[in-house]
């Protein structure tokens, strides 16, 4: 009786690879939105707790503020990776200082400015909030305000970003919480807009009456 000829089973096929949460961005990378940079990618240090804001909350940010800043002055007062004070100087802002504490971030940040050419930005190595205090009263249009979630620090930085704060300017602050109107109040401050982005709260604020 004639044998059978043996078959091969077909390997199943592999699934493909899924794609990057973030298209074709590196983990450790940002995205410059809008500006002449635009699509210009950026490296994130590799730093405990650094947390960069994200690309949507970014482009809404910019939304809010009309998209183009041509001539504003702007203050990061926690840089990290310069996620917003990048952005601000890609759409046109004429001075964006940024402060930052830790000499690594600091390096990076440097690099980023060259290779950019960015000389509207000038980066400052110290405390955000003693730093913001020697600027002159009233002489900037945006302050960033994103630092580390778990710093107690909030009250003081808002103060701090008032102070130096132009009477028609904004205040850029994230945090792990909605600001009531209440607790801005106490501030000197009024709530223009707010969005919620997972565990990211970013409010666009401006001096109470």
């Amino acid at each position: 009786m004639p044998t059978k000829p043996q078959t091969t089973k077909p390997k199943p096929k592999s699934k493909p690879a899924p794609a990057p949460r973030h298209g074709n961005r590196l983990p450790g990378e940002i995205r410059i939105i809008g500006g002449q940079w635009k699509r210009t990618r950026v490296p994130v240090a590799d730093v405990a707790g650094l947390r960069p804001t994200p690309d949507r909350v970014r482009e809404t940010l910019f939304n809010w503020l009309g998209q183009d800043l041509t001539g504003w002055r702007c203050v990061d007062m926690f840089a990290g990776s310069g996620a917003l004070g990048f952005e601000a100087a890609s759409r046109g802002a004429v001075d964006v200082r940024m402060f930052e504490s830790d000499a690594g971030l600091l390096a990076q940040l440097a690099k980023v400015q060259t290779r950019l050419a960015a000389t509207m930005v000038q980066i400052a190595r110290g405390d955000g909030i003693a730093l913001a205090g020697r600027l002159a009263p009233d002489s900037v249009d945006l302050v960033f305000l994103d630092p580390p979630f778990e710093a107690p620090i909030y009250d003081k930085a808002l103060a701090a970003a008032l102070r130096v704060l132009a009477p028609t300017g904004r205040i850029y602050l994230e945090a792990p919480e909605l600001w009531t109107t209440e607790r801005l109040a106490a501030q000197g401050l009024v709530l223009a807009r707010h969005l919620k982005a997972g565990a990211v709260h970013a409010h666009l604020l401006e001096r109470a009456a």
